[in-house]
């Protein structure tokens, strides 16, 4: 008999994420909008985030089992850290499959990102 259990991921939102900010050129950012842009941010600033965000993101499925996308140079405990880091930032949304976890990156926090950073042409 296994001992093996399912153990559900938490889930952030179900609901689409919308853009929260302007672009920065265009407004102020209120306390509240710069402290979600931040942790985003601070969810990319570390090398390894970005490198497992960035295998998700290429990924020819548009989603990545975990065990495609382990091999970043750090142990198995480390990567699903950051990978925790990025789901928790909402850059990225995951799903159980069995003994695997898949993750998808989340296209409207990107977007968001992107329509922020945006400069006037």
């Amino acid at each position: 008999m296994s001992k093996s259990q399912v153990v559900e991921l938490p889930v952030l939102s179900l609901e689409p994420v919308v853009p929260c900010c302007p672009p920065i050129t265009s407004a102020e950012l209120s306390q509240a909008d710069a402290e979600k842009m931040a942790g985003m941010f601070k969810a990319l600033s570390d090398p390894v985030r970005l490198r497992l965000f960035s295998k998700v993101a290429s990924h020819a499925a548009g989603e990545a089992c975990v065990c495609d996308i382990a091999d970043v140079g750090v142990s198995q405990p480390t990567v699903s850290h950051h990978l925790k880091k990025l789901r928790e930032a909402g850059l990225l949304t995951s799903e159980r499959r069995g003994t695997w976890v898949y993750y998808k990156v989340e296209p409207s926090v990107v977007a968001a990102m992107s329509t922020m950073l945006d400069l006037p042409k």
